[in-house]
This record gives structure tokens, sequence and C-alpha cells, in this order.
């Protein structure tokens, strides 16, 4: 009953919805930057090049995710679109617990590289991170009504435009933290450094 319940209030005010969990998730990822929160293990450089590598596997498969429910939905598989979506949201929440961890224990990398290529870095890390901000909203709208709608009744919602933008900027964005990660990771040198601005 208690799942009834909280599945009509989501499918009656999906954009009420959307605004909190999009005004909580920002306030867990800001309050990890700009304040000492108690609750994270301090960890060592050896622990924070593990947490970036396992984001970046995280982001990958993620990344795959997006890439085949948006497939599976233009070929008109449903079931398989919502399960990749689903799939997506569970590797984007485990993201976000590694990310808080690792940021929150451990500080971060700075880019250490010739100036061309790290203003080449800087901007992609910039058009990242602003993706990423801007995709929680529409992710979690998106979401929120392919959750509570049957797809006969999804034709009436603003899912398949709204989720156009959601995968289109989230697999953006999931694409350009990749590449960010084998430069910063693989590519160039790096140094670990207090945190200040999202690395990746």
């Amino acid at each position: 009953m208690a799942t009834a319940n909280a599945r009509r209030r989501l499918r009656e005010r999906p954009i009420g919805v959307t605004i909190v969990l999009t005004i909580v998730g920002y306030a867990l990822v800001i309050g990890t930057f700009v304040t000492d929160i108690p609750i994270y293990p301090e960890l060592t450089n050896a622990q924070v090049n593990a947490f970036t590598h396992a984001i970046a596997g995280i982001n990958a498969v993620t990344t795959v995710l997006l890439a085949l429910g948006w497939y599976w939905i233009r070929t008109g598989e449903v079931e398989k679109h919502r399960l990749a979506m689903t799939g997506a949201f569970a590797t984007i929440i485990l993201f976000l617990v590694v990310y808080l961890i690792r940021v929150g224990g451990g500080g971060t990398k700075e880019f250490v590289g010739q100036e061309l290529v790290r203003n080449v870095y800087l901007a992609m890390l910039a058009v990242h991170i602003i993706l990423s901000i801007v995709a929680v909203p529409v992710v979690l709208y998106a979401l929120i009504l392919g959750l509570t709608h049957t797809p006969t009744e999804l034709r009436e919602t603003a899912h398949a435009r709204v989720g156009r933008i959601a995968a289109g900027s989230w697999i953006l964005s999931l694409v350009l933290g990749i590449v960010t990660y084998l430069m910063l990771n693989h590519v160039y040198e790096y140094e670990f450094s207090s945190m200040l601005v999202p690395p990746f």
C-alpha cells in the first residue's frame, strides 16, 4: 500500500519530486566540496587513485547502458529500454556514492602538462561539469515519468522529448569525463592537491 501511494504521488507530482531530488543531490555534492563533513574516511593517495579508476569504470558502464537504452527505444524494444535506463540510473547512484567518498576523503588531482593541453583539458572538464549539473533534473524527470507511466501513457507526456535531452547531455558528459580521466591519469602527469573544483 505504501509503495502504491508513493508511486501515485510520484505520478501526480513529477516536477515537484524532480525539484526536491535535484536540490538534495546538489546539496550533497556542494556540501562535500565546501564543508568538512566528518562522515568520510581519510583516504591515502593510493585509495584516491583506486576510487578514481572505479569512477571511470562506473561511467563507462553507464555510457554503454545509456547507448543501449537509446538504441532499444529506437527499435521499439520498450522493456529493454526501461531496464537499460533504470540500470544506468542505478550505476550513476553508485558513482555518486564513490565520488562523494573520494572527494570527502582525499581531495583531488591537478593536471600537469603543457599550457595548451592543460587549457583543452580544463575546457573539456568545464563542459563535463556543466552538463553533469544540467543533466540532473532532466534525467530525474524522464526517469520519474518512465517509472510511473505505462508505455501507452508515456506518449501523452514529455518523456520522449525530455529523455532525448537527458540521454544526450548525460552521454556527452560521461564521454568527456572518461576522456579527461584518461588525460589526467594515463596520458599526462598529475599532482595531488586540495579539493576546490570537481576534477572528474
